[in-house]
C-alpha cells in the first residue's frame, strides 16, 4: 500500500506501479466514489455525446433505411436537414 499526498488542487498522484497494473492512460476517467471514509477509484470509458444520441435515436426508432445504395443513403441525409432554430435565412435587397 501507497501513501499520498493531496496537492494544493486537490490532485493526488496515483503511483506509477498501481497506475501500469490498471492500464490507465493520460486522459483517462476515473469515478469517484465515497464508501464510509474511503475513497473508490474505479476507471470508466466515456460514449461520447454524439453516439449516445444515436443511441437513444435508434431506442426510440428515429432510424432510416435499409437503402439500396450509397447514393439513396446520401439523397436520404440531404433531405432529412433542418434549419436550425432561431437562424432565418437571409434576404438579398
Amino acid at each position: 500500500m501507497a501513501a499520498v499526498k493531496v496537492g494544493a488542487s486537490r490532485q493526488v498522484a496515483i503511483p506509477k506501479k498501481l497506475h501500469d497494473e490498471m492500464g490507465l492512460s493520460p486522459g483517462d476517467y476515473l469515478e469517484v466514489e465515497r464508501r464510509g471514509n474511503q475513497l473508490i477509484l474505479t476507471p470508466k470509458s466515456l460514449i461520447e455525446k454524439r453516439l449516445a444520441e444515436a443511441l437513444t435515436d435508434v431506442r426510440k426508432g428515429r432510424v432510416g433505411g435499409p437503402y439500396n445504395s450509397v447514393e439513396e443513403l446520401i439523397s436520404s441525409l440531404h433531405g432529412a436537414r433542418r434549419p436550425k432554430k432561431g437562424k432565418t435565412a437571409k434576404r438579398s435587397a
